[in-house]
């Protein structure tokens, strides 16, 4: 390492490996930050007598895009087991403790961070959870965030925060105690073994982190089943039985309607196969849906939190690390799981469900195929069970046919399919349904003045939109441009940024969140989520004209969709609608913004005053 360094050839060695694994060069201040901390952490270990320390960096954390800036490997001085330090670099000169927290850090008054100690000692955490040759224990684990260009006064106020074996914070003036802990924690000795056994581990969710899941999970009273649903975890239970019996792999499809009970199911078995002590894990496709299941799932330990993952954080996966992955909202799967942030080395071009078929003994897909709101969304049963054959695995298909959405007014969720076209037969009238109402509104003033009626009742509400209106980037101190304007009414789209902006909650609690209220939400921010009472604003994307529906590309702002052939086009916005009509628990309000549509949906849904 030192020989690099001098030769000055390792930054540049790192940048490559980085632009080959990650398939985006580096910004100047990353490379900046490798040569200056780089510099520093080697000359310490050489100071420390510790030259002998393998250095992983830029390491991964399993199933997360999150990486650790250094692990230091080798041999603990006292047991001569593998012994690891993760350490974070930071460069800081100058921060403080956040007024009002205690794990936020205001960096040089410009920039929240989370409290480097929290950092690196959850880093710790996450390593001891998801790494079996760490046993789900952090012995062999220590954390360190050092600010090495800080000196103890600049600093102050984070020293107010407890430390431990997993996070200990050392500065460039208390270098001499820093290295003093390295020797503490690794010999002289070679650390390559040690190296081997993290990088070669299995990815799995420790027995610890498994029955605090099932214990979090399982106490939570509305993941009660039902009928079909019951029939559909059972059937799953029996196929993990089965596979483990008798040495096979088996893939699962579990397809229902929106509402039908889905993501229930997938929580429910989560917690039973946790308390069986089953390598289980969750994912999804859609950040919002993850986050907010996180949010729900891990309230009372934010450990489980973990235990909800993405699709594409399989890539790499070794082959039935796990034994079942639940893959929720299944509908979303992609072509491939690359994108922007994909390793370069991870750009296979294989299919994303064989992927998540490789990753787990049962693989278990819980979809409705009416959802595909994507071209580049590939998931539907005939993919997965192809899929499934051309793997040599078995298939089986569960269906659920009962209705939890919509007042479980199966009668609204056909009138949906029929308005739309996805059922044969052509738009109907609404007949009516006590468990239901449905209302077509003349204004989006007149929704919104109707819906925050319900919201001072006591209920949830949310508009949504189709996508036929630009979304402007929020500017840092201003309020969220009305970005839809509809007449004299005008109403920002949901926040686009995963924090906080004004009074708006991030996008992914945009549904959740009683300030969500304010902005009109997308089928991406919608999509997964439930609220008493809903509205869909038709935009000019899709329109009524002689006697059939028109998908109009031009009208769309979502580049993803439009420019997709028409015939996809046309099934992406058909599907759009119908998961934006289909959020509501008791009552949907409907408003085209195109007269000649608004004229058609008025024969269909006759006027009521008294919603």
């Amino acid at each position: 390492m030192r020989a690099q360094l001098t030769a000055k050839t390792l930054v540049p060695t790192l940048t490559e490996q980085h632009y080959y694994e990650f398939g985006y060069h580096p910004s100047p201040g990353e490379v900046r930050s490798w040569e200056r901390s780089l510099e520093v952490l080697v000359g310490d270990l050489e100071d420390a007598g510790l030259d002998r320390v393998e250095m992983l960096i830029e390491y991964r954390l399993p199933l997360t895009s999150k990486r650790a800036d250094v692990i230091l490997c080798g041999r603990h001085p006292a047991t001569g087991e593998s012994s690891y330090v993760v350490v974070e670099l930071k460069q800081w000169t100058k921060a403080n403790v956040l007024s009002g927290t205690d794990d936020v850090v205001l960096l040089d008054g410009i920039a929240e961070r989370l409290h480097p100690v929290e950092q690196v000692s959850r880093y710790c955490t996450h390593l001891a959870d998801f790494l079996a040759t760490l046993g789900g224990s952090t012995d062999q684990l220590a954390g360190v965030a050092y600010l090495h260009n800080a000196n103890d006064t600049a600093i102050r106020t984070l020293w107010e925060m407890p430390e431990s074996q997993t996070g200990r914070l050392f500065t460039g003036q208390r270098r001499s105690e820093f290295l003093t802990f390295l020797k503490s924690r690794i010999s002289d000795a070679s650390g390559t073994e040690a190296a081997d056994q993290l990088l070669n581990s299995a990815v799995r969710p420790s027995k610890q982190l498994m029955a605090l899941a099932a214990d979090e999970v399982q106490r939570r009273e509305q993941f009660v089943l039902l009928d079909e649903q019951q029939i559909a975890y059972s059937k799953v239970m029996r196929a993990v039985q089965e596979a483990t019996r008798s040495n096979t792999k088996r893939v699962v499809a579990v397809v229902g309607g929106p509402g039908s009970g889905k993501s229930v199911i997938a929580l429910s078995l989560l917690g039973e196969l946790s308390r069986q002590g089953r390598t289980a894990v969750h994912a999804t496709g859609s950040s919002a849906f993850t986050k907010t299941l996180r949010k729900i799932a891990g309230a009372r330990a934010p450990r489980v939190q973990k235990m909800f993952t993405y699709y594409n954080n399989f890539i790499n996966s070794e082959p039935n690390d796990l034994e079942v992955l639940i893959c929720d909202e299944a509908h979303r799967i992609r072509e491939t799981s690359t994108n922007r942030f994909t390793r370069a080395l991870d750009r296979t071009g294989r299919p994303q469900v064989e992927e998540l078929i490789d990753a787990a003994r049962v693989p278990v897909f819980l979809l409705d195929e009416d959802q595909v709101v994507k071209p580049s969304e590939r998931g539907s049963v005939e993919e997965i069970e192809r899929a499934a054959r051309r793997m040599g695995c078995e298939f089986e298909c569960v269906h659920l046919d009962g209705q939890f959405r919509c007042g479980g007014s199966s009668a609204y969720d056909h009138w949906v399919r029929r308005l739309l076209g996805l059922e044969p037969g052509g738009p109907v009238v609404w007949e009516g349904d006590d468990a239901f109402d449905v209302t077509l509104d003349e204004a989006p003033s007149v929704i919104e003045q109707k819906l925050e009626e319900k919201l001072a009742s006591g209920y949830s509400a949310r508009i949504v939109a189709g996508y036929c209106w630009k979304w402007s980037t929020p500017e840092t101190g201003e309020p969220l441009a009305d970005d839809i304007v509809i007449g004299d009414w005008k109403r920002p789209w949901n926040n686009p940024k995963p924090t906080k902006h004004g009074d708006a909650p991030g996008r992914e609690l945009w549904a959740t969140d009683p300030a969500g209220f304010h902005q009109i939400g997308c089928v991406y921010t919608a999509q997964g989520f439930e609220y008493d009472y809903g509205a869909v604003i038709f935009g000019p994307d899709f329109v009524w004209r002689s006697g059939h529906w028109e998908a109009r590309p031009e009208f769309n702002f979502d580049n993803q969709v439009k420019k997709a052939d028409h015939a996809a086009f046309d099934r992406a916005i058909r599907n759009t609608y119908k998961v934006l009509l289909t959020r509501g628990m008791r009552g949907m309000r409907i408003y085209s913004t195109d007269p000649e549509t608004q004229e058609m949906l008025r024969t269909l849904v006759p006027a009521r005053d008294d919603v």
